[in-house]
């Protein structure tokens, strides 16, 4: 890493892995803090991309209509809170940008990661009397409801159907339960600087987190990248419809400052606002970079360290400029 200083970053110390792919040639790799290749960690909010991959299988498949679809449609066993109206006005789409609404301030993590249902408690704060509809506010917790739609639509378990139709097409070992149980351990499993395992976050009812909470290695991040630049394509199979990477990749939200002036897509981030560059961002700085000008692919995994926010700019102007 040291070779590739054109940047320096105070928040290089937590990086564990790098891998580099230039012209689907595997070209840089890197393990540092005693992480090998298989070593995985918890990625964070790069789940939420690959929940969205998984989204746009489940409509490729039929399971799904189209994101325009309502929400409720898919959850005809749940009743709304007394007086809730907004939420039958809420479309996939919605959530996938973030900007279906939701009650509260802030999130209530302990209410739905005590709760015995992830996904329907989750619901219980979909919308809201002063909510307004394509507004964009970046929430983890409501990204639940989306595998409550798959696993409603599919009638399939969401984590065997990630195993089956994005994982092991791609060579990424099936990811099992995480076994974590309580609050201690779901606290010691976000913060572990250890190997992690070929696992997932799941909650009470089996059900994987759609918002954080899987492990992978960066060479497994790798590979979902290069698929993502091949446009759905990986060892010349179709793993995802090529539509539906080019709409994962579309801007449909344009933010400030407050996150790094950058547009959002179908939960992918676009660092300069276009669709030549996409990423899955986490925090501690895990990042799936697609640069389809260059057609280059870089994922770097890091324990969890709060606030990183030049990853970007690290990879460009170190990685990217180094395997040009």
């Amino acid at each position: 890493m040291n070779a590739l200083k054109n940047y320096s970053s105070k928040n290089d110390v937590n990086i564990c892995q790098i891998v580099a792919y230039k012209d689907n040639i595997l070209c840089l790799e890197e393990y540092h803090n005693n992480f090998t290749k298989e070593d995985t960690l918890n990625v964070m909010s790069v789940t939420k991309p690959i929940a969205s991959l998984l989204i746009g299988i489940a409509i490729d498949k039929g399971f799904i209509k189209s994101v325009d679809d309502y929400v409720m449609d898919y959850f005809k066993d749940y009743t709304p809170k007394r007086g809730e109206k907004k939420i039958y006005d809420i479309q996939i789409k919605h959530l996938l940008t973030m900007t279906a609404p939701s009650k509260g301030k802030s999130e209530p993590w302990k209410r739905i990661c005590t709760s015995k249902d992830w996904t329907y408690t989750t619901l219980d704060i979909l919308g809201g009397r002063n909510g307004v509809i394509g507004e964009f506010k970046y929430r983890t917790l409501i990204v639940q409801i989306l595998f409550g739609i798959i696993k409603n639509s599919a009638k399939m378990n969401v984590l065997d159907f990630a195993n089956e139709y994005l994982f092991t097409p791609l060579g990424i070992e099936k990811r099992t339960s995480a076994n974590c149980f309580n609050a201690k351990e779901q606290l010691e499993y976000t913060m572990s600087k250890k190997n992690h395992g070929k696992v997932w976050f799941l909650d009470p009812t089996d059900m994987p987190t759609a918002g954080w909470g899987l492990s992978l290695s960066a060479y497994e991040m790798a590979q979902i990248g290069l698929m993502v630049l091949n446009k759905g394509i990986y060892n010349n199979k179709r793993i995802v419809s090529e539509n539906w990477i080019d709409l994962v990749g579309k801007s449909y939200i344009s933010l400030d400052y407050k996150f790094g002036d950058q547009d959002y897509g179908y939960m992918w981030w676009l660092p300069h606002r276009t669709s030549n560059v996409i990423a899955a961002i986490g925090d501690g700085g895990n990042v799936i970079y697609v640069n389809y000008d260059k057609n280059i692919v870089v994922a770097v995994t890091g324990y969890f360290k709060p606030m990183i926010f030049d990853r970007i700019k690290y990879i460009e102007e170190n990685i990217v400029k180094a395997i040009e």
